[in-house]
């Protein structure tokens, strides 16, 4: 089972991720600061992490993500409240692979993730 954290600061949108992407077969822990992110990471690194760019520290986040043993090998997505290219590039520039709209849609989650839940 691929495991798949959420680093949110709203508790809303890790329960609304966290309920959707549990019932598509992930494993997923939450977290609700940067800090809380990296320490779990440490102990257990996650195979795919979605963290809010609007979160204190998101870019170090990821950057200490990468930085880990194996921590290249997580698919990061880089959450957004909107297409804004200079948040999105300054994700990319951090390590981030892809990117999500916030609020969260069930749709588009499932047609992201169907595939990579069963992928491990």
């Amino acid at each position: 089972m691929q495991r798949l954290m959420i680093v949110d600061g709203s508790d809303v949108v890790r329960k609304v991720g966290k309920k959707i992407l549990s019932e598509l077969g992930f494993l997923v822990s939450e977290a609700a600061s940067a800090r809380d992110a990296i320490l779990r990471c440490e102990t257990e690194l996650p195979n795919i992490a979605i963290i809010d760019a609007g979160l204190d520290g998101a870019l170090d986040l990821i950057a200490n993500i990468r930085a880990l043993p194996e921590g290249k090998s997580v698919r990061i997505y880089y959450c957004v409240v909107e297409a804004d290219l200079k948040t999105m590039m300054a994700g990319k520039r951090a390590g981030a692979n892809d990117f999500l709209l916030k609020p969260f849609d069930r749709k588009i989650l499932t047609t992201i993730f169907t595939d990579k839940a069963i992928a491990a």
